[in-house]
């Protein structure tokens, strides 16, 4: 009796189990408001809003190339021009530094940093400015154009073409554009470190001579002014109707000021 009821229970379960519809379990999972997954590591993308706050462009589209020593904006922050002006996509509003670019024009404007000096010109007294330009002839094997001697400040350095950062990294720097011979002769140097070959120029006087050999020849200047100017007052490097030499170089914790030298032929 007791085997009979066992069987008729487990035909009751198995048929129980059959007519029950089968289902499978479902799962749900939130996902945190603020997953700490790791932010993009490229900076080659950006954003640049105009609202606030603005987005600061850090990638290479924003770095900059210095001005050249000595000229207007050279401590000017933010100014020179750009290293890769070309990724300036066309559209894209780039509020960067030493950039200026209005919305949808996608083209930038690059602040000019070149000290162009005044070249030869007749004035009005009929006279003509002198002025020698630089030729491939005039430079010397080692790739310089000039020796600059200064005996009362124990000064003899070479002088090369430009006033860039290559330029005074390894003597002084002739100012482009401005004579090599004839006329204004327009040198710098740094003033501090470890190339600083015009660091005592200011304390040049009067009287003091100037020694400056081309291969067009080696000629002495006597000393006939020593200022400090702004470094807006690129008027100095004029071209001249004497034969003389302006030296100049930076003022020490004083960006906004230049010390220049000017000495006449003798």
């Amino acid at each position: 009796m007791k085997k009979l009821l066992a069987m008729l229970l487990a035909t009751c379960c198995l048929t129980g189990a059959t007519l029950l519809p089968a289902s499978a379990l479902e799962y749900s999972f939130d996902a945190p408001d603020n997953p700490l997954f790791g932010r993009p590591t490229s900076d080659d993308t950006i954003y640049v809003t105009t609202d606030a706050p603005a987005n600061t462009d850090r990638s290479k589209n924003a770095a900059l190339i210095p001005p050249a020593f000595g000229s207007p904006t050279s401590y000017v922050l933010g100014s020179g021009e750009l290293l890769t002006p070309n990724l300036i996509r066309d559209g894209q509003i780039y509020t960067g530094p030493g950039n200026n670019v209005s919305a949808g024009s996608g083209t930038p404007t690059i602040p000019n940093t070149t000290v162009t000096p005044t070249l030869p010109s007749v004035d009005t007294s009929g006279s003509v400015t002198a002025y020698t330009p630089v030729t491939d002839a005039l430079y010397y094997s080692g790739g310089h154009l000039a020796t600059l001697s200064i005996p009362s400040i124990g000064l003899n350095v070479k002088v090369y073409e430009g006033t860039d950062a290559t330029a005074l990294a390894t003597g002084a720097g002739h100012f482009e554009n401005t004579s090599i011979w004839n006329g204004n002769v327009a040198i710098a140097g740094h003033n501090r470190g470890v190339n600083n070959h015009f660091g005592k120029i200011h304390t040049l006087s009067g009287g003091d001579k100037i020694t400056l050999t081309t291969k067009l020849g080696t000629r002495t200047y006597e000393v006939y002014s020593v200022q400090k100017i702004l470094s807006t007052q690129v008027s100095v490097l004029d071209a001249s109707h004497d034969n003389i030499i302006t030296l100049v170089t930076c003022v020490m914790d004083q960006p906004e000021y230049r010390w220049c030298v000017q000495a006449k032929m003798v």
